[in-house]
């Protein structure tokens, strides 16, 4: 049934793929970048099309080689998770999931604990960077969660967290702004994102939703360079803040943040979960992924 696969030439393939790289995957496999390319000529000559495209620094799939990939890539991972599995010393039940700073700290991290308890077998080590990893080239990474409005058609999509924007402060703050005019601008702590013109113009937004058009020239400003130092500072009341209700949503509820509109909000983008195609069964991430679906559902 299979005797006319080329699995030597498949390997290669995916190898290829996913380093995006001849040379790489000959390195990776132990051969010549020669024998790489000599099998992957071969591999398209028996699929009838081109699976690469050759580029300045290395080779990019094709529409056709990446749908190849996802089935090659999944097929080799399966079989590798179930010789793993029939070792009598199994692999270590361990992921790794890789997410920004500030959701690992102020929305991920309060919550392992739930994890932990449904699944004291797993191990979760946190990759906590602004970067993105590569999923497909780097395999040291199970799970990443991102922040975009983007779709991700070569990843394996698991789950979604909508969000949107509002202003908080502190309770005592908000009081006492209570007594004063509304033409009053406050102090507003921001976030230097790395486009910094989003964030002026969702707080412009608010300000023109919840029509407090003197708010759109803040008293004063603090910046600081990650969500959750911005959120502390709301906290011990230095000024507003314009937040996520993914990220406020703990502090919120712990009573030490408050909206200062609840009715106004302004659209977000999301928070998605995603891993390389084949990956979501490997026992670990399954229970992981799972696990995430339902706390993005509560």
């Amino acid at each position: 049934m299979f005797a006319s696969l080329p699995v030597t030439a498949l390997r290669a393939f995916e190898a290829a793929a996913r380093l995006r790289s001849f040379k790489l995957a000959a390195a990776e496999l132990s051969v010549t970048p020669t024998a790489v390319s000599h099998q992957i000529k071969a591999l398209e000559r028996q699929a009838g099309c081109a699976l690469f495209d050759r580029v300045p620094r290395g080779v990019r799939l094709t529409d056709k080689g990446a749908r190849l990939f996802v089935s090659v890539h999944g097929g080799l991972l399966d079989i590798a998770q179930t010789l793993d599995a029939l070792r009598p010393a199994p692999a270590s039940g361990a992921l790794t999931v890789s997410t920004t700073h500030s959701f690992a700290a102020l929305w991920l991290v309060p919550r392992l604990g739930r994890f932990y308890q449904a699944f004291p077998q797993y191990q979760l080590n946190l990759n906590a960077s602004a970067e993105p990893v590569d999923l497909l080239q780097d395999a040291s990474v199970d799970v990443a969660v991102r922040y975009s409005p983007h779709s991700y058609p070569a990843l394996h999509t698991a789950c979604v967290l909508q969000e949107w924007f509002g202003v908080y402060g502190a309770p005592a703050l908000l009081a006492h702004m209570g007594k004063r005019s509304a033409n009053r601008a406050p102090a507003l702590v921001t976030v230097r994102w790395r486009d910094s013109e989003l964030y002026e113009q969702g707080w412009q937004a608010w300000c023109g939703a919840a029509g407090l058009p003197a708010w759109r020239k803040p008293s004063a400003v603090h910046a600081y360079a990650e969500e959750h130092y911005a959120l502390q500072a709301a906290i011990a009341g230095q000024g507003l803040v314009l937040a996520s209700s993914v990220m406020v949503s703990d502090s919120v509820g712990a009573g030490t943040l408050a909206a200062v509109r609840p009715d106004v909000r302004v659209p977000g983008s999301a928070y998605t979960a995603l891993c390389a195609p084949g990956r979501e069964r490997h026992p670990p991430v399954k229970a992981f992924l799972g696990w995430l679906n339902q706390e993005f559902q509560a």
